[in-house]
């Protein structure tokens, strides 16, 4: 694999992070140097071993970068989709670091499977479904999602260590068909209304902003997309089924 290219400032965090830490760990090292404002070295290096959020971040960069590559180009609306996230997200000066980043990251041969369930070690359940659940944004930024690049995301879901079943959730909210409601709830079709309501309070709370509260409250604009959707499977079907 080819090293990453940073600057100076972000050279030691990034050599302690390939030993310490692994793959992700280069990149939570270039994170550190990038986004330190005017801390030490040293501080910086205690804020990128403690900083979730700043993981959340490396990790999130590398596997929309995946994404982006999966059907073989990256188009202007990926980018742009990515470029508003980052903006709306971190102050101008941050979001630009961030997008340098991306770019690095995306002139890399990256071992998707290895990061993935470094991923895994690191970050918690929820979190990882958030990250499946931007991915899907990503690649639906054109308004499609190419056959590619959904057979990427569910590589990385599984490697992230998804269920089938929570993966199945986030995919019906973007891919939708017939029974597209019935799965963002895990349930069958043939569920009573006992069964449908009792199902909805668990993905609610399963599915709620604040379970990714400590990634800060830039993340949760996702999470509330997602728990919008959860909101939408719900009343679709209580119309279909006629009960309130």
């Amino acid at each position: 694999m080819r090293g990453f290219k940073i600057s100076g400032s972000s050279l030691l965090g990034a050599s302690l992070g390939w030993w310490v830490f692994g793959p992700v760990g280069a990149l939570l090292g270039f994170v550190m140097g990038s986004f330190a404002d005017n801390a030490s070295s040293d501080n910086a290096r205690g804020r990128a071993i403690g900083d979730a959020r700043d993981g959340f971040v490396a990790a999130l960069l590398v596997l929309m970068a995946a994404v982006m590559k999966a059907d073989g180009k990256v188009v202007r609306t990926e980018l742009d989709y990515v470029k508003a996230y980052l903006r709306g997200s971190f102050s101008e000066e941050k979001a630009a670091q961030a997008l340098l980043m991306l770019r690095d990251i995306l002139e890399q041969n990256i071992p998707m499977q290895q990061v993935a369930r470094q991923i895994a070690q690191h970050i918690d359940y929820n979190s990882r479904i958030q990250l499946v659940h931007m991915l899907f944004g990503v690649a639906n930024a054109d308004g499609q999602i190419a056959q590619s690049e959904q057979d990427v995301i569910h590589r990385i879901a599984k490697d992230l260590g998804l269920s089938s079943i929570d993966y199945e959730a986030v995919l019906n909210m973007y891919i939708k068909s017939t029974e597209s409601a019935y799965k963002i709830l895990e349930i069958d079709a043939s569920a009573s209304e006992d069964e449908i309501k009792k199902a909805y309070r668990k993905m609610a709370i399963k599915f709620h902003p604040d379970k990714v509260a400590h990634l800060g409250e830039e993340f949760q604009t996702s999470a509330n997309d997602k728990f919008k959707h959860v909101n939408e499977a719900y009343d679709t079907i209580k119309k279909q089924r006629g009960f309130k």
